[in-house]
């Protein structure tokens, strides 16, 4: 009878691990086909961004971004990150000419993940179906490899503005599929795995005087 009993256990197992594996794939698979058609739509819909998107880390995007808000002056900025609100970012943009009503500061971000599953239902509620994501030119596939699959689920499209930097290589493939599969596992929970990981889940020092280092 013990024989029998665990031959049982380890069919039922198997059967378990298999429909896991089906409802997984099958997600994954209407995700590749929904994603691309809703943002197909948004395109068409919303010929011209309606918001600017800065990831913050790096001193050169902000000034970037500070400059390129003056041709399209009528946009609002969102600057994530959770040391985004530094006197140095706010004197950026003063110096620029930046309404201060117009920049909004989001801190709850802490690695690139988060800078957009924080903001995207502010995004939606606000209407927002279009943006301008600004980031450094070595982190922009990683980047909009996660905005396609967080914004998209949305309909919400990005349209990328790299800054230009000598300063870091290129991530690696490595680094990019680990944070597609951290947003995949976000659109089916909820949540992004960053309290998994101490490196991921921990803010840098806000101290402008530090040197900026390469998000996580």
């Amino acid at each position: 009878m013990k024989i029998v009993k665990n031959k049982l256990q380890r069919l039922s197992s198997l059967k378990f691990k298999k429909a896991w594996r089906t409802w997984l794939l099958t997600v994954l698979i209407l995700l590749s086909c929904i994603i691309p058609l809703r943002l197909a739509i948004t395109l068409y819909q919303t010929p011209v961004p309606q918001a600017i998107l800065v990831l913050d880390g790096q001193p050169d995007r902000i000034k970037f971004a500070a400059q390129f808000w003056q041709l399209h002056p009528s946009l609002e900025i969102w600057l994530s990150g959770c040391c985004s609100n530094s006197s140095l970012n706010r004197s950026i943009f003063w110096q620029a000419g930046v309404p201060e009503q117009l920049v909004h500061y989001d801190l709850r971000a802490t690695d690139t993940v988060t800078h957009f599953t924080t903001l995207v239902e502010n995004f939606a509620a606000q209407d927002i179906r279009r943006f301008y994501l600004i980031t450094s030119d070595y982190h922009m596939t990683r980047a909009r490899a996660i905005a396609t699959l967080v914004f998209g689920s949305r309909g919400i499209a990005a349209t990328a503005v790299s800054v230009p930097s000598n300063d870091y290589p290129s991530e690696s493939l490595s680094r990019i599929l680990r944070d597609c599969i951290r947003s995949l596992f976000w659109m089916l929970t909820g949540h992004t795995g960053a309290s998994f990981n101490h490196r991921l889940s921990g803010c840098r020092s806000c101290n402008t005087n530090q040197a900026y280092l390469p998000q996580q």
